[in-house]
């Protein structure tokens, strides 16, 4: 029997083909949709992104790095200048075999060991379409032959750039520093905007300032093929150069000071002490900045390192010593300000100072005493019973207060150079942490004479004298004025406000009478002034490295160099209208009188008369104009030197009020004193270009 046929169900026919087609309709249409809105994305909302993409394939940027910005003295001298060069540069997407590039370019460049080694560890930091600088200052032969074979060195390019030269060499290298090939930590910190830098600041004033002295990095477009070769410019965004910085350094007084020391090595700086201004600062042994500006070889390293002496410690702002006696006058002026002393009372000395019920006593310089003593005799003759007893009388927390933080020790001076110390103000806290002992008055007695836990900079001293010269505390600083570039204007760079050192005028005074009577006959420094033709007005001071046993003498010239008692010396001059500050450190100088106040003297008669050490010339010398103090004199002129002797005596017709406010910019110039009649200005000298009143020499 046939099964039954059945009959189609028309109508679900229908309405199932009518589901179907709506469903992919609506398909259809979010389908377009999504094109719609995805065309549109790309379109419209992303067109930024794809046309950069796009016109990447064809326009490459390349950076353009600026021109550091240039260092002078304040008299307009070349310290830190740009000199054009090429490098070699090799970028590694570019190179299919590095290893055989590295072997071929070995035959053509002088390449060490060390450049190679250097070249894979700055590779490794960066990516891989970045140039990675493989040869620095490659020489015109080394260019010759490789223009012959460039086409076999795919990735590997010539690129000229500014490499940095300082003139002086080692004259200024613990001020200015020196800048070196930008290492991994250095990427870290610069970033990937300024990773077109190949040298950074590593030291002095190029690391304090590197921010403004490097610059802004700017870019080239450049129109490329598909083998990514240069067609041409098609935009460029300008680099901005690094900001030019003018020092308050005089290139002749630093030349001087370095000559006043000789064989000796130690530390000295000299300020102007009416603003601040750092007029030349040595540490000597000194060192070539120009051996680290491309990479400093493993030879030239290693000398540095094992030399004794230490040239690259720069002992300005890194070199703590005992100041001796050059504490005294800080020290007296305490006792004034805090009433505890006039400056006519006196007291007696036997030549032993002894505590009660302490058998072990200290010493005058004088073993037969110096009889009755009031502060100026103190200070002049370096009488140190005056300030045992002081000492004792203050205490040492009143101590530590006008020591610290009237007077700013043991903390740093605040000038613009990088890792400057604060040292060591002796306290009971100091000495807890140092050698875990308690403090005893003997400790006091050590202090008051500059000795024990003391441990001061030349910076602190020479900020300290200064303050002793005018009455006012200012902040050391190197940097006068900055530009933003050649049609820029110099600006002057702000210091912070000084603060008077005493509230009384008259204190200071009475010190400063101490101090000039130090420089005249029957003062510790007498011989040094003698035959001067100004008044000059100072310290002396003896640091001793290693202490006596009992009550023993110490000889220092029977000790090793390094053991040796340090010299010191601070002072200023002309007395009466002083307008130099100088603090000097001799390391195993002996005794202050004798080692470190006749530099002091030969930079005071450079400064203040033009009178150079034996066997200088000033460097204007062959342009036909020296420098002397506030003027300059026509070298062809045979009585200039002599016209030059006569200006340091007026000085003393000028008196200073001391405790007086520092004058404002553009203050005018005192009266020429009749000795300079006919004489030109500083202002001026035809070596200083477009000069201003802020660089006139004070």
């Amino acid at each position: 029997m046939a099964p039954r046929r059945q009959h189609k169900n028309t109508h679900a026919e229908a309405e199932q083909f009518r589901r179907r087609a709506a469903i992919g309709f609506l398909g259809v249409l979010l389908t377009l949709g999504f094109l719609a809105g995805w065309y549109f994305k790309l379109q419209v909302l992303d067109h930024d992104i794809y046309a950069t993409r796009s016109e990447a394939n064809r326009i490459k940027a390349r950076p353009v790095v600026p021109g550091r910005g240039l260092i002078y003295d304040r008299n307009g001298r070349l310290l830190a200048e740009n000199v054009p060069a090429f490098r070699l540069d090799v970028t590694a997407d570019k190179v299919a075999d590095m290893d055989a590039t590295l072997a071929g370019l070995q035959k053509i460049f002088s390449l060490s060991e060390e450049d190679i080694e250097r070249f894979k560890q700055s590779r490794k930091a960066r990516r891989g379409f970045m140039p990675v600088t493989l040869k620095l200052r490659v020489s015109d032969d080394e260019m010759a032959r490789f223009a012959v074979d460039r086409w076999r060195y795919p990735g590997v390019e010539l690129e000229p750039y500014l490499t940095r030269r300082y003139p002086y060499g080692d004259l200024f290298g613990h001020i200015i520093g020196y800048v070196g090939r930008v290492d991994d930590k250095d990427l870290e910190e610069l970033g990937e905007g300024n990773a077109a830098l190949t040298h950074i600041g590593k030291s002095g004033l190029e690391r304090f300032y590197e921010t403004q002295l490097r610059g802004k990095i700017g870019y080239e477009q450049v129109e490329t093929n598909v083998q990514g070769r240069a067609i041409r410019t098609v935009g460029r965004v300008p680099a901005q150069s690094g900001t030019d910085l003018r020092l308050s350094i005089d290139a002749d007084l630093q030349r001087a000071m370095v000559a006043a020391f000789g064989e000796q090595e130690g530390s000295a700086v000299a300020i102007d002490p009416r603003t601040g201004e750092i007029l030349a600062m040595v540490s000597l042994p000194s060192f070539d900045p120009n051996l680290f500006v491309n990479g400093i070889s493993h030879a030239d390293f290693k000398a540095l390192n094992e030399n004794p002496s230490r040239p690259q410690f720069n002992r300005l702002v890194l070199g703590g010593v005992a100041p001796g006696s050059t504490v005294k006058p800080f020290l007296g002026l305490a006792g004034l300000d805090s009433g505890l002393r006039r400056p006519e009372d006196k007291i007696l000395s036997r030549g032993m100072f002894y505590l009660p019920g302490v058998s072990r006593g200290w010493g005058d310089a004088n073993r037969g005493g110096h009889g009755w003593t009031d502060l100026r005799k103190s200070i002049s003759q370096s009488v140190n019973t005056y300030y045992y007893q002081l000492g004792i009388d203050m205490g040492i927390e009143r101590y530590d207060d006008y020591m610290g933080n009237r007077y700013g020790f043991g903390q740093p001076t605040g000038i613009d150079l990088a890792g400057e110390i604060g040292g060591i103000l002796p306290s009971p806290a100091a000495k807890l942490k140092a050698n875990k002992e308690r403090w005893y008055p003997g400790d006091t007695v050590n202090a008051s004479i500059g000795q024990g836990l003391w441990k001061v900079t030349p910076l602190q001293l020479v900020r300290g004298v200064g303050g002793l010269a005018t009455g006012q505390l200012r902040t050391p600083h190197l940097v006068m004025e900055q530009r933003a570039g050649f049609d820029h204007d110099w600006a002057p760079t702000p210091q912070p406000a000084s603060r008077p050192i005493s509230p009384n005028p008259a204190n200071v005074q009475a010190v400063r009478e101490g101090m000039m009577g130090t420089m005249q006959p029957g003062g510790s420094g007498w011989r040094v002034a003698a035959g001067a033709q100004y008044l000059m007005a100072g310290k002396t001071g003896t640091a001793q490295v290693i202490s006596r046993k009992g009550t023993a003498a110490l000889n220092p010239r029977s000790l090793p160099m390094h053991l040796r008692h340090r010299a010191l010396f601070v002072g200023f001059a002309p007395a009466e209208e002083p307008v130099i500050a100088i603090a000097i450190a001799v390391e195993g100088g002996g005794y202050g009188g004798s080692a470190a106040a006749p530099i002091a003297r030969k930079v005071f008669d450079a400064w203040l008369l033009g009178v150079m050490p034996e066997g200088l010339q000033p460097l204007d010398a062959e342009r036909g104009t020296v420098a002397v103090g506030v003027a300059t004199f026509d070298t062809e002129d045979a009585s200039w030197r002599a016209r030059g002797e006569l200006v340091a005596p007026q000085f003393a017709d000028l008196p200073i009020m001391v405790g007086a406010p520092a004058p404002l910019p553009g203050t005018p110039p005192q009266p020429v004193p009749e000795a300079l009649a006919g004489v030109a200005p500083a202002a001026a000298r035809p070596a200083v270009p477009a000069a201003t009143p802020a660089e006139v020499r004070r």
